[in-house]
C-alpha cells in the first residue's frame, strides 16, 4: 500500500504542475484573444489546480494506514476528495455556460486566432502527456480520485479544440457566434463529465458490490475449494485501493475447531493469490444451516 500512495501522490503532483503552467498560459491567451471559450478554458484550469491540491489531500489521506478509529483504513478519503471535484466542475461548467450566454447577441468578436491556437496547442501536448501517466497510475493503483481527475483532464483536450475551432470559426470565418456556441458545448461536456465521476464515488461511499463478472469469479474460486458445501452472505465493496470480502461457508460440523480454522487458512490464501491484498472475514457454518434471511448463493 506504501508503493500505491508514492504513485497517486505523484500523479497529483504532477496534475499541480500541469494546472500551474496552463494557467499562466490560457491567462495571457485570454487577455490576447478576448475569446469567452478561452476565457471558459482558463476557468476551467483554474478549478483544475483547486481539484487537483483537494486529490492530493484526498491520495495522501486515503494511503494512511489504519487507526483505532479508523479500522478499515482511510480509503473512502478518495472518493470524498473526488466529489469535492465533482462540485467544482459542476460550478465551473455553470459559470462558462452563464458567460457564453451574455456573449450572445453582442456581436463581440475575438483577436489573436494566432496566440489562442498556439496556447491550446501546447495545452493539449502537454495534457496529453499527464494523461498517459495517470492512465499508467490508475491502472497500478484504481484510485477514484486519480480518475476523476483524468476525467477533468480529457475534457481539457476537447476544451482546447474547442478554442481553436471557435477562433477559427470567428476569425477566418465571421461566425460571431461560434464564441459562445462553443463556450455552451463546453459547458454540458464538463457537466456530462461531472456526473460519470459522481457516479463512481457515490458507488464507493455506498459500498456498492464488486461488479458482476469480478464477484462471479469470487464466488467459483470459493466454490472449488475442497470441503466447501455451500457459501452465503457473500457480501464486496471497495474503498480506495482497498477490497473487502466477507461471506458464510458452509462446513461438515464433525470437523475439530483447528481443522476449521486451517480450512480457513488455506481457503484465505487461495482467495489472494487470484486478489491481492483483499481484507477477507469468514464466518464458518455447519452444512445446511441458512438463518431466515440471508442469501444463499450456494449453487
Amino acid at each position: 500500500m506504501a508503493a500505491r500512495g508514492q504513485l497517486t501522490t505523484r500523479a497529483a503532483m504532477a496534475s499541480i504542475s500541469m494546472a500551474l503552467f496552463l494557467l499562466v498560459a490560457k491567462a495571457w491567451a485570454v487577455l490576447a484573444t478576448g475569446s469567452v471559450a478561452m476565457l471558459g478554458s482558463l476557468a476551467d484550469t483554474a478549478l483544475d489546480l483547486v481539484a487537483s491540491i483537494i486529490t492530493l489531500l484526498g491520495v495522501r489521506w486515503a494511503a494512511m494506514p489504519a487507526d483505532d478509529e479508523h479500522r478499515f483504513g482511510h480509503g473512502k478519503a478518495e472518493a470524498l476528495a473526488a466529489l469535492v471535484q465533482v462540485v467544482l466542475i459542476s460550478i465551473s461548467a455553470l459559470a462558462i455556460a452563464w458567460r457564453a450566454i451574455d456573449r450572445f447577441g453582442s456581436k463581440q468578436g475575438t483577436t489573436g486566432f494566432e496566440s489562442g491556437a498556439a496556447v491550446s496547442v501546447v495545452a493539449m501536448v502537454a495534457t496529453f502527456a499527464l494523461l498517459a501517466y495517470q492512465r499508467y497510475v490508475i491502472r497500478r493503483t484504481g484510485s477514484v480520485a486519480i480518475a476523476t481527475d483524468n476525467v477533468h483532464y480529457q475534457s481539457d483536450l476537447f476544451l482546447n479544440l474547442s478554442v481553436i475551432a471557435a477562433l477559427a470559426l470567428d476569425q477566418l470565418f465571421g461566425w460571431k457566434e461560434a464564441d459562445p456556441v462553443f463556450g455552451l458545448i463546453i459547458a454540458a461536456w464538463l457537466l456530462y463529465g461531472a456526473w460519470n465521476a459522481a457516479s463512481h464515488s457515490v458507488d464507493q461511499l455506498m459500498d456498492r458490490e464488486w461488479p458482476d463478472e469480478r464477484r462471479d469469479t469470487l464466488l467459483a474460486l470459493i466454490r472449488a475449494y475442497p470441503g466447501a458445501e455451500g457459501v452465503h452472505e457473500l457480501r464486496t465493496r471497495t474503498s480506495g485501493g482497498h477490497d473487502f470480502v466477507q461471506f458464510h461457508l458452509s462446513l461438515d460440523p464433525a470437523q475439530r475447531l483447528d481443522q476449521v480454522h486451517r480450512a480457513m487458512d488455506e481457503l484465505e490464501a487461495a482467495i489472494h493469490r487470484d486478489f491481492p491484498g483483499v481484507d477477507i472475514l469468514i464466518h464458518p457454518d455447519p452444512i445446511g444451516l441458512v438463518e431466515p434471511g440471508q442469501e444463499d448463493v450456494t449453487r
